[in-house]
């Protein structure tokens, strides 16, 4: 089993037909009032937690969740219930609605987003546990901080591998807070930014990150991937080319997917941030986060038409 925390949400998505770049004044920052004319709009669900979970049972991985939704949850539930994903370790508040996001991105799949926890803001452990075994992995994703906390000692107590993927949360984080998930990750994963954002709240260098966990991945959108495993080379690993472009949101969730998908069949980390790469290729071939599918022969296709032969995977 793959057990996933963090959002459950919706997302409101929005498209800028143009670049942010050209209507940002660097010498401005400190006063910035700028808007930007969306062209459209479109509400999907969404949520980290969901968007991975989604991905796995795309590729016949079981995953359980575990966050805090609210009165508008049920269709969005019933749903990832029919893709048989576990929502035991979910809990419903009927007082709140369901965490929000809305996602603005440019021509150039740059985003801004702002996020509204609401139900997300009640912590789901230690009143949910996992149910875990031997073999399992388990990814702690930007959610609640008491459950990112509280969940990465539970997995280090009980010997479970897992990814710490902070994201959005990082900035909300204290320094504290954010040393205490790393302790004992397995993989410390974000895209350029969000690494050098850890470092600096934390105090570590990039080296000294690489050098607390088992492996680093950085991601670079449309340029690919790196995997530093401590003590070893950098691994770049190239972005596997959609057949269109349609929306960047949800790529980076797609692309877990597959690295988890691959860690649990223990296929190592370099073949398995080459599946992320492959399932991140089919998200952004559809507008909004959990619209793509695939099945496994279109899978093994698109992965050997980028990386060459596939091992079999469990």
């Amino acid at each position: 089993m793959i057990h996933i925390s963090g959002s459950l949400a919706f997302d409101r998505i929005m498209t800028f037909p143009g670049h942010f770049e050209d209507h940002i004044l660097p010498e401005k920052l400190h006063f910035l009032n700028v808007s930007f004319p969306i062209d459209h709009i479109e509400e999907k669900r969404g949520g980290t937690a969901g968007n991975i979970a989604y991905t796995l049972a795309l590729l016949g991985e079981p995953s359980c969740i575990y966050t805090t939704v609210g009165r508008d949850f049920t269709l969005y539930g019933s749903e990832l219930v029919r893709m048989g994903v576990d929502l035991d370790g979910v809990a419903v508040d009927n007082d709140l609605y369901t965490a929000c996001a809305y996602i603005t991105s440019d021509q150039a799949g740059n985003q801004i987003t702002g996020f509204c926890p609401s139900a997300m803001d009640i912590p789901v452990f230690p009143h949910k546990v996992p149910k875990v075994q031997k073999g399992d992995w388990a990814l702690i994703g930007p959610g609640n901080h008491e459950d990112m906390v509280g969940l990465a000692g539970f997995y280090r107590e009980q010997g479970i591998p897992f990814l710490f993927d902070p994201g959005q949360q990082i900035t909300s984080l204290d320094p504290t807070q954010l040393a205490a998930c790393l302790e004992g990750a397995a993989v410390l994963i974000g895209n350029d930014y969000e690494i050098e954002l850890v470092g600096k709240k934390t105090g570590r260098s990039r080296e000294e990150l690489i050098a607390g966990v088992e492996a680093l991945i950085v991601t670079y959108g449309s340029k690919g991937s790196s995997v530093f495993i401590r003590g070893e080379r950098e691994i770049a690993v190239p972005a596997v080319p959609p057949k269109r472009v349609s929306d960047p949101t949800g790529a980076g969730d797609a692309y877990r997917a597959g690295l988890l998908k691959g860690l649990h069949a223990g296929m190592g980390m370099a073949f398995s941030a080459r599946l992320g790469a492959v399932t991140s290729s089919f998200c952004v071939e559809e507008y909004g986060t959990q619209v793509h599918s695939f099945d496994m022969e279109q899978f093994k296709q698109r992965y050997e038409s980028a990386f060459g032969p596939m091992p079999l995977l469990k």
